[in-house]
């Protein structure tokens, strides 16, 4: 009887560590389903593993496969499609052509936590004249679009629009055919930090780069033309520094446009604007003596701006 028993103890000990094992070879599968690297290909297939050998077929079938701080590769040209970014991710695409459009809504949402950077790199983001906004960076610690195109929305093609401290960097990216800005930073909380380098943005109805509420920003040796204002610092405590950068054919070349605003140039071409420098009462406009005028039917603005043009 002590024997049967014993047996029977035994046998339920091996049970239960047979369950815990199986949970926990559950739990290794799951965590292991998020590969730290993903593919998608044109002839993908959403319901594979996105691996190198079974690619996925869009941006969104890869992501929920991909481990935070993972990166997602192409492996040839395709429409991946819109996407929304939870976590830190790299999306890089160079070298082929990954294409994200959209109609009617916004082709990438990052809203991803507080410590969580994201990359975007070598997309062709096309809204079709009916997409919204390019890029939308509702949270995250950092955004990161190298190497785009973001083209044809009805809203912004670059936006921040955030509740706490983050930064936005933006480099060799080409901005053109939207509705309103090319790039607009700003957030609620804290300070959004903005390096626009080496971009081209033209053809823009509101303004090309702009510093609204809460935004300190850099824009260099950049492009900027056929806007509202090619560069605006459009808040109370607002700075846009901007270096090295043609401001061209727009309606003002710089401009703060209310009290409280900071705008610092330096040696930049100013050409075939309306009027080449604006600032509003009690704004701050800030010049070096190397930044070059030319065509402008006005230089710019008057004295009560505080602008000093040299």
């Amino acid at each position: 009887m002590t024997n049967v028993k014993v047996a029977a103890a035994v046998s339920r000990i091996l049970l239960v560590l047979g369950i815990l094992a199986a949970a926990v070879s559950l739990g290794g599968g799951s965590a292991q389903a998020q590969a730290t690297r993903t593919w998608v290909s044109g002839v993908g297939d959403d319901a594979n593993p996105c691996s190198r050998t079974a690619p996925c077929k869009t941006f969104a079938g890869a992501i929920s496969k991909t481990a935070p701080g993972g990166e997602i590769n192409c492996l040839d040209p395709g429409g991946f499609g819109a996407v929304t970014i939870t976590k830190a991710i790299t999306i890089s695409c160079d070298g082929v052509t990954a294409g994200v459009l959209v109609s009617g809504t916004n082709a990438i949402v990052v809203n991803a936590g507080a410590n969580d950077q994201i990359t975007l790199r070598g997309l062709d983001i096309d809204g079709l004249g009916t997409g919204l906004v390019g890029v939308k960076f509702f949270a995250g610690k950092a955004l990161i679009v190298e190497n785009c195109q973001i083209y044809g929305f009805t809203q912004n093609g670059i936006e921040a629009t955030l509740g706490a401290t983050a930064s936005v960097d933006v480099k060799d990216t080409r901005i053109n055919n939207v509705v309103g800005a090319g790039i607009k930073v700003h957030t609620t909380a804290g300070n959004v930090a903005l390096l626009a380098d080496h971009v081209a943005i033209s053809r823009v109805g509101t303004n090309g780069v702009e510093a609204a509420g809460g935004a300190l920003g850099t824009v260099s040796n950049s492009t900027i033309f056929a806007a509202s204002n090619a560069v605006a610092a459009t808040a109370n405590g607002a700075t846009l520094n901007v270096d090295n950068t043609e401001l061209l054919s727009s309606l003002v070349g710089a401009n703060a446009t209310v009290a409280g605003a900071i705008l610092e140039l330096n040696n930049n071409s100013i050409y075939f604007n309306n009027t080449a420098i604006g600032g509003a009462v009690g704004s701050q406009v800030l010049t070096a003596a190397n930044n070059k005028l030319s065509g402008n039917a006005s230089p710019g603005a008057n004295p009560s701006g505080n602008v000093t043009i040299k």
